[in-house]
């Protein structure tokens, strides 16, 4: 992947659909964000990715929207589908889309029960499994729109009954701060706290990831610290971190010293860096241009004199006395210069 060619938007998706595409770290959210006792047992292996299935029967838009089938039992007949919506931005039309997704799932649903069975939707007995909508929101601003439908529809006072009534689980990360996610103490809190890094500034906040214990990266896969490292990567790359910074980091993910792992960065201010760097480079530029300066009016005052026949010594005494030279550096200037 090629950060530097990615907007922020593309950048967002693209670690969205590492986040929710892998087992391990989906399950840890769904245990850690959601509040829904039947989830709190949730494990990877129960965890499958249907996006491909789902995905394509939306908008070419949503491709890093993810659609789970998550089982709740050891049986095939138990399971709920869990579409998560990732948004950089309020979208005040989510509601609606939402329910477009779960109707395209249910109608999908019907045709899979009548491939595998023949089971009709029709029957008496026939029921659709439930759909948990998930809008997982990483901006900024606060998300101002409505979580209920039929707060999205005219007159629902007065046609209450006859318009679908649901709501959307919200899951704002600005709504959470560094020291409850580290509570879950596990791989997703790291991903989270990356996640909310959406200017150079943010990263004097995670230094606190040494709070994160020992125990929890012990045990942390090989693939899933890729995969940590991948997003890392990508997002220190979108706050024009220095590459030398972002291999640092980097690789102290790989060698798993999380503790660590920000710990450089604790009042770390990376727009007074770049100043001061900017400053010092035009401090060392001025007097780049002055030595050049003092260079050029030695070899002007040298040239001069020897011009218009003025003794070597006059004018050696001269140019010494003028720039505050030693015997030496004045020699050098006269090697060069007299003719």
């Amino acid at each position: 992947m090629n950060e530097e060619k990615l907007n922020n938007r593309q950048l967002k998706d693209n670690t969205s659909k590492l986040i929710f595409g892998d087992a391990v770290l989906c399950a840890q959210f769904m245990r850690d964000f959601l509040d829904i006792p039947i989830l709190k047992n949730i494990r990877p292996e129960d965890i499958e990715d249907v996006s491909q299935r789902y995905v394509p029967l939306f908008t070419s838009e949503r491709e890093a929207d993810t659609v789970k089938r998550v089982r709740l039992s050891d049986t095939e007949s138990l399971f709920f589908i869990t579409l998560i919506d990732h948004k950089t931005q309020v979208d005040y039309n989510v509601i609606m889309q939402l329910f477009r997704y779960m109707c395209y799932i249910w109608e999908d649903y019907e045709k899979e029960v009548f491939k595998k069975n023949g089971t009709k939707s029709t029957s008496k007995d026939f029921k659709y499994p439930p759909v948990l909508p998930i809008v997982y929101y990483e901006g900024k601003n606060q998300w101002t729109a409505v979580t209920n439908f039929k707060d999205r529809v005219l007159l629902n006072d007065v046609f209450e009954k006859y318009i679908p009534d649901f709501s959307y689980e919200l899951i704002s990360l600005r709504e959470y701060s560094s020291d409850r996610l580290i509570e879950n103490q596990d791989e997703i809190s790291l991903v989270m706290l990356l996640n909310k890094l959406q200017e150079a500034a943010d990263l004097k906040g995670l230094s606190g990831l040494a709070k994160i214990g020992d125990k929890v990266w012990e045990k942390t896969p090989e693939y899933l610290l890729d995969i940590i490292a991948q997003i890392t990567t990508a997002l220190l790359y979108r706050i024009n971190l220095p590459e030398k910074e972002v291999n640092e980091v980097v690789g102290q993910i790989k060698e798993k010293k999380m503790p660590v792992l920000f710990e450089h960065f604790e009042g770390y201010d990376i727009q007074a860096t770049r100043k001061e760097a900017r400053a010092e480079g035009r401090e060392e530029g001025i007097k780049e241009g002055i030595k050049e300066g003092i260079k050029e009016g030695i070899k002007a005052l040298i040239e001069a004199g020897n011009e218009m026949g003025i003794s070597k010594e006059n004018v050696w005494e001269k140019v010494k006395e003028k720039f505050d030279l030693s015997d030496e550096a004045v020699n050098e200037y006269f090697t060069q210069y007299w003719k």
